[in-house]
């Protein structure tokens, strides 16, 4: 895929989602080959996978792509509902549809449903979660821009003392730590196996492939709620009153990333596992050849 067909495939998928979401978004993505990208070739998903689920964030659209990935990730039919582990040890799932008289979804722009019997479902850790934290990364790193994006032009448009906003230290200190973080997070969620052998040094690092793709897709994961929940704190406190009210569409961001975030391991548990794993390990193996 190149350069400008990426464009064209961000440019569709951008109106696409801009105009619809839920259920009805994820029909037009299937029509406009989701599926298929998803399946393709590596290089074809490793860029797709990436630019969707950004968009998702950055348009505030949602669509049940996350079942996708799982059930692609464990050779099982595309469509099908994955049971999701969520934080607190709780589990749900992706509704499609919300007929009358279900339960009250975790939260009302997302429809996921907390599952209650919850005896037969695999543990967390037996569930192909590598691909899975990785799309979800993306789609915190693109509700982290949107919001990042929001509170720049706030600050750049409101005026005090006679000048914008923008240009007092204490904003331009914040939105910075945003993007910093939001970048940092970018480049974890861009670190792929390969990038990770190097056999010059093989004491430096996991000898066995799978543990380094593992702890890649949990510390990225990790990285991206982090600056997300970063982002959404100090996006708050530049908007200021207004990014509390319900007309303003930022408080759909932050709430959509305290619950992405808690999906397949919150910012905090996925840092504690990683800190267990390494103890376990006796070294941090490094991710990334710099």
């Amino acid at each position: 895929m190149d350069t400008d067909e990426q464009l064209l495939l961000a440019d569709t998928l951008r109106k696409t989602m801009t105009a619809t979401s839920g259920s009805a978004l994820y029909a037009q993505l299937c029509d406009l080959g989701w599926h298929d990208l998803l399946t393709g070739p590596p290089e074809v998903a490793g860029i797709a996978v990436p630019l969707v689920f950004r968009l998702l964030g950055e348009t505030g659209a949602h669509a049940p792509l996350l079942d996708d990935v799982l059930a692609h990730a464990a050779g099982r039919p595309l469509g099908e509902t994955v049971p999701l582990p969520f934080t607190g040890g709780t589990w749900v799932r992706w509704a499609h549809e919300l007929p009358p008289g279900s339960p009250e979804p975790v939260d009302p722009d997302l429809p996921l449903l907390l599952l209650g019997d919850t005896t037969e479902l695999p543990s967390a850790a037996a569930l192909p979660t590598q691909a899975g934290r990785r799309a979800l990364g993306w789609w915190l790193v693109g509700s982290a821009r949107a919001m990042l994006d929001l509170a720049r032009v706030h600050a750049l448009e409101r005026h005090q003392f006679g000048k914008p906003v923008a240009g007092f230290q204490a904003v331009r200190h914040r939105l910075a730590e945003s993007l910093v973080a939001i970048e940092g997070a970018e480049a974890a969620l861009t670190v792929s196996p390969a990038d990770a052998d190097h056999p010059a040094h093989p004491d430096l690092y996991s000898p066995r492939p799978e543990e380094s793709e593992a702890l890649g897709a949990l510390l990225a994961k990790a990285a991206a709620g982090r600056a997300a929940l970063v982002t959404a704190r100090n996006c708050q406190q530049v908007l200021g009153g207004i990014g509390f009210t319900a007309e303003h569409e930022f408080h759909r961001h932050y709430k959509r990333v305290l619950v992405l975030d808690g999906l397949l391991g919150s910012a905090r548990e996925l840092t504690r596992e990683a800190g267990a794993a390494l103890r376990e390990l006796g070294y941090a193996p490094r991710l990334a050849h710099l």
